[in-house]
């Protein structure tokens, strides 16, 4: 799809934020002719010595109260708030603040597909890629996950579907950002930390329909209501996925295969449910969602089958660890929100010890009480949040609280002895423990491949 890019040659861009979005901003910006001063709060970047062979300024160490007067444009990574005080000198000085995202994606001529939601973007957006390489479609996955956009520009051509996680702090800094097919998978509170309330969170979420035109997609799921209304708004053309195929088109369940219905009702066979290899009855619909993705880019069912029969899962969403005795170890880091760890809860049919806290982000751990509660389960807090998970949850299951994650783990396998699982589902942030939530997930690993080592049990994972 065919874009203005953001002209920077010979102009001074400041980038604000030295992450991994915000240092491949600066690269493209070099690249494309212009200047850069880099902006973040850390004393040093490992990537420094790089960066000023390029040419880029360093401001390090502390935020300041402004850009760089002669910047004429402002990138900003989507971990710094858009609200920073340098963004709002800037804005106030009439310079155009944007996002790496919104900036990147202005460069591709190729369709894009933009994915969001509060849970399973990632596992969707993975899913939609494989799908597309299975057909031999020029592919790119990145975004928010994996690889920032600004660093698949020069490898993008006019033929290259971009697949993009989107995340909300990313759709806080569009403008432009024009997705041929959006797709919006589900909401529950989530990042009320950054955004303040749920409301604001969620018309950031709404904004990926909103450059859309009736010449683009929305995929949305069938029964949300309030979602579908976003995207009817938005003008584009709608696909529902999770739909009951017997009264309405789009894609959804027929007996046991995944089907695309269209008007005037002929029902075409995608993908097998048989072939479906994660866990969790919640990941059918993000299969469903991909299924629809892949079948607007014109995937045969076949192709979209041998992509989901390879493909198991991502790390730290619903992972497979190890069975240490009579106890299976799952690891969903990625459940940051409590609609995310009580899917994963749901997700089992036995009885569930979740390790639940972390650094508090909104949302109401008492959610997870009736699922736990209906599996016999129990809750080991753990974190700055301990303290709020046991009020919310002691009224619903046993909660013990553990000073580490290795006391937790501990904990668990002493509960469930007898057999069940020990779920890592924290519904929370990992700041106070750990630099983020693959870290988290690592040391969840690396803790219960000890313990199955030391019961002589290999460990088992997959993806």
């Amino acid at each position: 799809m065919t874009t203005t890019p953001y002209d920077v040659s010979g102009r001074h861009v400041a980038v604000v934020g030295g992450g991994r979005s915000g240092l491949a901003a600066s690269r493209l910006v070099v690249q494309r002719g212009g200047q850069v001063t880099l902006i973040d709060t850390k004393a040093d970047l490992a990537e420094r010595d790089e960066l000023l062979a390029l040419g880029v300024r360093l401001h390090l160490g502390a935020m300041p109260d402004d850009v760089p007067r002669e910047a004429a444009l402002v990138i900003v990574s989507p971990g710094v708030p858009a609200d920073a005080q340098p963004l709002q000198a800037a804005r106030a000085r009439g310079i155009t603040v944007i996002g790496e995202l919104e900036f990147a994606a202005s460069f591709l001529a190729g369709p894009v597909v933009a994915i969001t939601g509060s849970k399973g973007k990632s596992t969707t957006t993975t899913l939609v890629g494989r799908m597309l390489e299975a057909a031999g479609r020029p592919v790119l996955v990145g975004g928010n996950i994996g690889v920032p956009l600004s660093a698949q520009v020069e490898a993008a051509t006019p033929d290259t579907w971009h697949i993009v996680e989107t995340s909300s702090f990313q759709l806080e800094t569009i403008a432009r950002y024009h997705p041929h097919v959006a797709v919006w998978l589900n909401f529950s509170p989530d990042h009320l930390d950054r955004h303040g309330t749920e409301a604001v969170y969620e018309q950031a979420k709404a904004r990926v329909f909103e450059n859309q035109t009736p010449s683009d997609w929305a995929v949305v799921p069938a029964h949300d209501a309030r979602i579908r209304g976003f995207a009817v708004a938005g003008g584009a053309q709608i696909v529902t996925f999770g739909a009951d195929l017997a009264v309405e088109d789009g894609v959804g369940l027929a007996g046991d295969v995944i089907a695309r219905r269209q008007t005037p009702g002929r029902i075409e066979p995608l993908v097998p449910v048989s072939a479906v290899r994660l866990t969790g009855r919640h990941m059918l619909g993000n299969v469903m969602a991909a299924c629809a993705v892949a079948d607007l880019a014109g995937v045969s069912g076949e192709a979209m089958t041998r992509a989901v029969e390879g493909f198991t899962g991502l790390e730290h969403a619903l992972e497979y660890v190890a069975t240490v005795g009579r106890t299976r170890l799952y690891n969903d880091s990625k459940a940051t929100n409590v609609e995310a760890a009580t899917m994963a809860v749901e997700a089992f049919d036995g009885p569930v010890t979740a390790i639940v806290g972390g650094v508090y982000k909104g949302g109401d751990f008492a959610r997870l009480g009736p699922p736990l509660q209906a599996r016999g389960g129990s809750v080991i807090a753990i974190g700055e949040a301990a303290p709020l998970v046991a009020e919310a949850l002691a009224a619903f299951v046993p909660v013990a609280r553990a000073a580490s994650l290795e006391d937790a783990v501990a904990e668990g396998l002493a509960q469930r002895r007898e057999g069940g699982v020990v779920l890592l589902a924290p519904a929370c942030a990992s700041f106070d423990m750990f630099r983020d939530y693959a870290d988290r997930g690592r040391a969840f690993k690396a803790i219960v491949a000890r313990l199955a080592a030391a019961a002589g049990q290999a460990e088992v994972r997959n993806g």
